[in-house]
């Protein structure tokens, strides 16, 4: 058989973990982008910088600060302890606030475009039929930055799955727990295996194509949309 049950394990692993970080990134990121979309604080550059130090940082720097935070000398670490959570540290919840960290800027930046893209005439309009700012923005402003949603998501989720570093620094490398697919690949060539390393290197591949296939697809549709 191609994929050991170790490889099965890890692609499920990491299609579960890439599926809950998308979901979280998604109830994170949007007010967050809706913020720095919206405001004229001073603020705006630096939670802008903040927000995307993932795409410069190496991820083993975002792991490794992590891991300090999330350990048993941490403030986090001594937080869950405290609270009878235990250590996230080479955990899946580890993994989960990693991938967060890691995903972030993959996924407030294109909701930031959409919602800048927005302009202020469909908020007036709705402000004067009375429409609360919530009911303003589930009605109006999620409909139309629905392209900016799935491009983010798009993004969030593929860019989970191709994690490496930050997983590996935060949850180390345990079958069944912390193992994902890049992970499961290092492991395979360390140990000369490659024709695993090949069927799982091949997947993701394929799987990225797809990915950028569909994204460049949505693109192509809002233009459409739009002309």
């Amino acid at each position: 058989m191609p994929l050991s049950n170790d490889d099965l394990s890890a692609i499920w692993l990491t299609l579960e973990l890439a599926s809950l970080t998308t979901v979280l990134l998604l109830l994170i990121g949007t007010p967050i982008a809706w913020w720095l979309a919206r405001t004229d604080s001073w603020l705006k550059r630096p939670v802008g910088a903040v927000v995307a130090l993932p795409l410069v940082l190496p991820p083993t720097v975002i792991g490794f600060y992590l891991l300090i935070a999330l350990g048993p000398n941490g403030y986090i670490g001594q937080l869950t302890e405290s609270l009878g959570w235990g250590i996230l540290t080479f955990s899946f919840t580890g993994l989960v606030i990693g991938s967060v960290f890691y995903s972030l800027p993959f996924v407030v930046q294109p909701l930031q475009n959409a919602f800048e893209s927005i302009g202020n005439a469909p908020l007036e309009a709705a402000a004067t039929l009375r429409a609360s700012k919530l009911d303003t923005f589930f009605s109006v402003v999620i409909p139309l930055a629905r392209p900016g949603f799935i491009t983010a998501s798009i993004l969030g989720f593929a860019h989970t799955v191709g994690e490496f570093g930050v997983v590996l620094m935060i949850g180390g490398n345990i079958p069944g727990k912390t193992q994902v697919v890049s992970v499961q690949i290092y492991n395979h060539v360390e140990t000369l295996q490659y024709t695993q390393a090949h069927w799982l290197a091949g997947g993701m591949l394929l799987f990225s194509f797809v990915v950028l296939l569909a994204l460049y697809s949505s693109r192509q549709a809002k233009q459409g949309w739009q002309s």
